[in-house]
């Protein structure tokens, strides 16, 4: 009886959402996303730190949930590491490189 009502507690429950896409964020919505000041995310944006950035008409950049993603890792390891900015461009590089080399193990593996 009482794991009976310990599952009923904690039961699971799937829910389908229909796919819209990857979200796309302002300047502003972003790194009050992120949990910085828009000023250090458009400095982030200047040197190079995010893969994909979608650049605007009004030269204001769109960010999506890849580069929040890029943005919350960038500032843990600023953050709980000490990692300075000059540091964080160059792990930023490393982590591209290892992707780049990722995709194509995967894609020798295959054939």
């Amino acid at each position: 009886m009482r794991n009976r009502a310990y599952c009923n507690a904690y039961a699971l429950a799937l829910v389908r959402t229909p796919s819209t896409g990857p979200s796309t964020y302002s300047l502003e919505q972003a790194a009050q996303l992120g949990g910085v000041h828009p000023e250090l995310l458009r400095h982030y944006y200047r040197i190079g730190l995010f893969t994909q950035v979608q650049p605007r008409s009004d030269a204001e950049p769109i960010f999506d949930d890849t580069v929040l993603y890029e943005l919350r890792r960038i500032e843990h390891y600023r953050r709980h590491h000490g990692v300075s900015r000059r540091t964080l461009r160059m792990m930023c590089a490393l982590w591209r490189e290892i992707e780049i080399l990722q995709t194509e193990l995967r894609l020798l593996r295959r054939n």
